[in-house]
């Protein structure tokens, strides 16, 4: 019963200076300008049940526009984002088990909760009843501050939120697992989307692609709406049957009532009503891109299909690690663009402009 004690404290004190606090090169935002340059951060000293990770691959979600712009209210700048981050570990503290120096690891969008909460004992650490610490701009209840994420070259994390990344896999493709694939992933388990049944995605950016992806390898029929008449062929590339501009208003009417499940990927809010309209009756249109107030819904339309419009963001970290081992399983990963550190702010630009294609994952390699 000691020797796993022993073996955690050997490997914590073969590697002190991995575990000792430290300065981090990171790329902060300091105003809503979307501007990036190089800033240095703190990084606590591992604790017994942390992990030290050395960031090789972090890619850039759209939330992290969403909060260097205040959309959903003004950051404490300076501003590190990033929560979807893969790389090497460099340190253990004395008690871990779930990693060994020279592991690969991810970090997603949280990295402490209660753990006490029903929720959290639920495996539901995104809704702690207590308060989830997420990856960047949270109070860090740990340090103090705010808590700094992914484009730096380093993070502590408590091993419990730190995910398993298994051998052999495209490391930078699966950086966007720990929120998009995530994200897209949650609901086709939630709402059980079985193989055969029809599933539309509305928008196919780097969330949308990941959807179409993961529901294909499911089983599902998928059919993307997109705005992009370039993403037509790429939607049927990634697994979709079908795939529809929003203006084909034909496509629109002979859909209708046609989806056992819809998922909107679609960052910014939009009249969704033309889209429950495709539903069948009693099913549900879930929202996962639009995090501000729903647009153009009739509540008659609404009634007379039963139809539900469900909201749903990240998963807990036992479902992370489940995506993460079925897209490994199924060889599934992003569809990305590399960049270096200096390309952020340009990339993060392009993400607005919907020139994406699809994920933009900054390589922390190369800074």
């Amino acid at each position: 019963m000691a020797l796993p004690a022993l073996a955690g404290a050997a490997r914590a004190q073969a590697a002190p200076d991995a575990l000792a606090h430290s300065q981090v090169q990171s790329w902060a935002a300091f105003d809503t300008s979307g501007t990036f340059a190089p800033h240095t951060i703190t990084r606590r000293a591992a604790g017994p049940r942390d992990i030290v990770v050395e960031i090789m691959f972090s890619s850039i979600c759209h939330s992290d526009i969403h909060t260097y712009k205040g959309d959903w209210g003004m950051p404490a700048f300076p501003l590190v984002p990033g929560h979807e981050m893969v790389g090497r570990v460099i340190g253990v503290g004395a008690e871990v088990r779930k990693f060994r120096e020279g592991d690969i690891a991810g970090v997603g969008t949280m990295v402490d909760s209660c753990g006490t909460c029903a929720n959290c004992r639920a495996d539901r650490e995104q809704n702690c009843l207590n308060g989830t610490t997420f990856t960047y701009n949270s109070p860090d209840r740990i340090s103090g501050g705010v808590t700094y994420g992914g484009y730096s070259r380093k993070i502590v994390v408590k091993e419990d939120f730190a995910l398993r990344i298994p051998p052999g896999v495209d490391l930078a493709g699966f950086a966007p697992l720990l929120c998009a694939g995530i994200t897209t992933f949650s609901p086709i388990n939630h709402w059980n989307l079985q193989p055969g049944q029809r599933y539309g995605v509305i928008g196919m950016g780097g969330l949308g692609h990941l959807a179409v992806k993961l529901a294909a390898a499911r089983g599902a029929e998928v059919v993307v709406f997109t705005t992009s008449e370039d993403k037509l062929e790429d939607a049927r590339a990634f697994g979709a049957a079908e795939a529809y501009l929003w203006s084909d208003e034909d496509a629109m009417r002979r859909l209708a009532g046609s989806f056992d499940l819809m998922l909107s990927t679609v960052p910014v809010a939009y009249p969704m009503q033309p889209f429950l309209n495709l539903l069948k009756l009693d099913k549900t249109l879930v929202n996962v891109g639009a995090l501000f107030p729903v647009e153009g819904l009739q509540g008659m339309m609404m009634g007379f299909g039963r139809q539900s419009l469900a909201g749903s963001m990240t998963g807990g970290i036992a479902e992370t690690q489940r995506v993460i081992d079925f897209a490994a399983h199924h060889g599934i990963a992003a569809t990305y663009e590399m960049i270096t550190p200096d390309q952020i702010g340009a990339a993060c630009q392009k993400v607005i402009t919907k020139d994406a294609r699809y994920r933009y994952v900054i390589d922390m390699t190369a800074a």
